[in-house]
């Protein structure tokens, strides 16, 4: 059967079948991020989590007993040593120094994991929930229905990506003092050993919370923008 008038551009068009395009060259796009994103993750993780591992490593010093009765007093709060990293330029050098540059890619492959993953969820929820919210007669959906697409898709993306994201942490932060995990898999089976399947999903509430709103400018101002060079185009 021929197809109507119109229906091929129409589909080409459509945010599905665009979707359908962005997914194909996701494996290598995520390669290409993992690659020029993972030393960024690692500072961003070591500089959030270096005051905790701190506090846990002097209270382990503390309670260790000591052969040796002490024959001085214990240094005071004031010169307790000051944060081992004093910015991102400085985190990514000692980091590469210490470590090597398999340091600066800690975690790579859960980071991989959670980008794949989440950005085919990502354009594809959102193709989806466009064609549901597109009204009759139109070919794109009116701004509230990319608002809410957006926030939806956001939402559904982070749901998909929290568990990756908490193990990709994990991994990333084991650099500071005592190696803990072998790898992506031991980190998996020993975070749920110890402290349950939910582990895999702390903080996806913050993290819905805050895809939502984000989501639904992003994907305005995307349209916006498309629209834009469409008019510009023609």
């Amino acid at each position: 059967m021929p197809s109507p008038p119109g229906s091929t551009l129409r589909s080409r068009d459509s945010p599905l079948a665009s979707s359908v395009g962005q997914g194909q060259g996701m494996p290598a796009s995520s390669l290409l991020q993992v690659f020029l994103t993972s030393p960024t993750e690692v500072a961003k993780v070591r500089l959030q989590t270096q005051a905790q591992t701190q506090t846990q490593q002097r209270r382990s010093s503390a309670s260790w007993p000591s052969a040796v009765p002490p024959r001085c007093p214990a240094p005071s709060a004031s010169l307790a040593p000051g944060p081992k990293y004093r910015g991102p330029l400085h985190c990514l050098t000692t980091v590469a120094r210490e470590e090597g540059l398999r340091g600066l890619y800690k975690g790579s492959s859960a980071l991989l994991f959670r980008d794949s993953h989440s950005f085919a969820t990502y354009f594809l929820s959102y193709s989806i929930l466009c064609e549901w919210l597109t009204p009759a007669g139109h070919s794109h959906p009116d701004v509230l229905g990319v608002l809410v697409a957006g926030g939806c898709a956001g939402v559904l993306a982070w749901a998909v990506a929290t568990p990756m994201d908490v193990i990709k942490s994990r991994l990333q932060a084991d650099g500071q003092g005592q190696q803990r995990y072998r790898g992506l898999v031991h980190c998996v089976v020993t975070s749920v050993r110890e402290e349950g399947p939910r582990v895999l999903f702390k903080g996806l509430v913050v993290n819905c919370c805050r895809a939502f709103p984000v989501n639904m400018v992003v994907f305005v101002a995307y349209e916006a923008a498309l629209r834009l060079a469409r008019g510009l185009l023609k």
